[in-house]
């Protein structure tokens, strides 16, 4: 299960992710990137409670990051341990944004 929480404000959205994102709830996360992609210049995903990112959630992000890269930014935040762990033995600690 995943839940997302997303706010939109001046050009920026925030979307705070709990749970598992994975085959299941992947699809949950590209309908909602979809819903802001074309309208902001900034999104910020908030992984903190993320508790697990498979490869679909991976594809996810980066589909995200190149259709963002056209013409704003994705920002990772409170990326927890094991998110990071992930990220770093995959790569994606190399060409994603991470604060």
């Amino acid at each position: 299960m995943l839940n997302i929480v997303k706010r939109v404000e001046n050009g920026r959205a925030v979307i705070v992710l709990e749970g598992r994102l994975d085959t299941n709830t992947a699809g949950e996360l590209e309908t909602e990137l979809k819903t802001v992609i074309d309208s902001v210049d900034e999104i910020v995903l908030d992984l903190e409670k993320l508790a697990y990112i498979s490869s679909s959630g991976l594809r996810v992000l980066l589909s995200a990051q190149k259709a963002v890269a056209k013409r704003g930014t994705l920002k990772l935040v409170h990326v927890n341990d094991a998110i990071m762990d992930i990220f770093d033995l995959t790569g994606f600690s190399e060409f994603l944004t991470i604060e």
